[in-house]
């Protein structure tokens, strides 16, 4: 889908877009293929897209006969991705025991045809909402800029995360998701990341790709999950709960911002099990030290749960 493609259908159903929803469209259709090429996508994938839009992104992982659930939260779109994708469109076979989707398998060994599954709704809410197994699947998205974070932190959080992210986000946050520790950019939004994804590449994407242009610089990620789980469910509550409180205040001592939810007794022995210093800010604590220090902490009670 060209520029003049996507103007053209906008004024063509006399669609104004709603600067509010982070309707950016990227058009580049060679950016599109990168993104899809960061992925892997190939026959047979099982896709998650958040705001399809006017579905360029979605044509292309169609085209490579991905099977594609998709979130869209405006419905004037819904209906414009329902006309223009209409043969796709279906709902999924029935689930294996897993309670996975699973794209259907033509006669003869051939390639699996793309399949469209829509779905109107906030992808945000839906995901709060909505506990689902999400192994197996491939995050590939053009993200609203303004919930992107959320979103990401969310599907990270899942019991059963995808496989794989390559997502189209503020070039600032990229640089948040791969941050290291003692940078500016470091902070809660790279740990609740990294404890569950590892980054496996990014590549700029000018804002001329764009319709409309937005006010700021884009970047494609592409996030792996991990081969093996760092913490189980439990401890990794504890791990989110410790990171949090730690960056409440960036320039404080994390020591100190930790006793508003343990005890100075419980948090002394936790920081030298970690080999954390006591007067450490939480931008210089790397991730493995995070990681030793919610184990340490996690089976003890905050004052709150006393």
């Amino acid at each position: 889908m060209t520029l003049s493609d996507m103007r053209q259908l906008l004024a063509g159903r006399g669609l104004m877009l709603t600067k509010s929803l982070g309707q950016n469209f990227l058009h580049d259709t060679n950016q599109l293929e990168r993104i899809l090429d960061a992925a892997g996508v190939q026959a047979g994938d099982r896709v998650f897209e958040i705001g399809p839009g006017l579905g360029p992104l979605t044509a292309l992982l169609l085209a490579r006969r991905a099977a594609v659930f998709a979130i869209e939260i405006d419905e004037r779109l819904c209906e414009l991705l329902r006309g223009r994708l209409a043969r796709n469109i279906g709902r999924f076979p029935p689930p294996n025991s897993r309670g996975q989707p699973q794209p259907a398998e033509p006669p003869g060994g051939a390639a699996p045809a793309g399949r469209f599954e829509l779905r109107r709704d906030d992808a945000l809410d839906f995901l709060k909402r909505k506990s689902r197994d999400w192994s197996g699947w491939k995050l590939v998205a053009n993200l609203p800029y303004s919930v992107a974070s959320p979103i990401l932190v969310e599907l990270a959080k899942a019991s059963h995360p995808p496989d794989l992210m390559a997502v189209t986000l503020q070039h600032e946050v990229v640089k948040r998701a791969t941050a290291e520790p003692g940078t500016k950019a470091y902070g809660v939004l790279t740990l609740l990341l990294q404890l569950r994804f590892e980054a496996r590449s990014s590549f700029q994407i000018p804002r001329t790709c764009f319709f409309p242009e937005p006010d700021v610089d884009s970047a494609c990620l592409t996030l792996v999950r991990r081969s093996e789980t760092l913490l189980p469910a439990a401890e990794s509550r504890t791990f989110e709960r410790v990171v949090k409180r730690a960056f409440s205040q960036r320039r404080k001592m994390m020591f100190k911002l930790l006793t508003c939810e343990w005890p100075a007794a419980a948090l002394e022995p936790a920081f030298a099990i970690a080999g954390i210093d006591l007067r450490t800010r939480a931008e210089a604590v790397p991730l493995g030290r995070f990681i030793a220090l919610a184990r340490a902490l996690h089976p003890t009670k905050s004052p709150h749960e006393a």
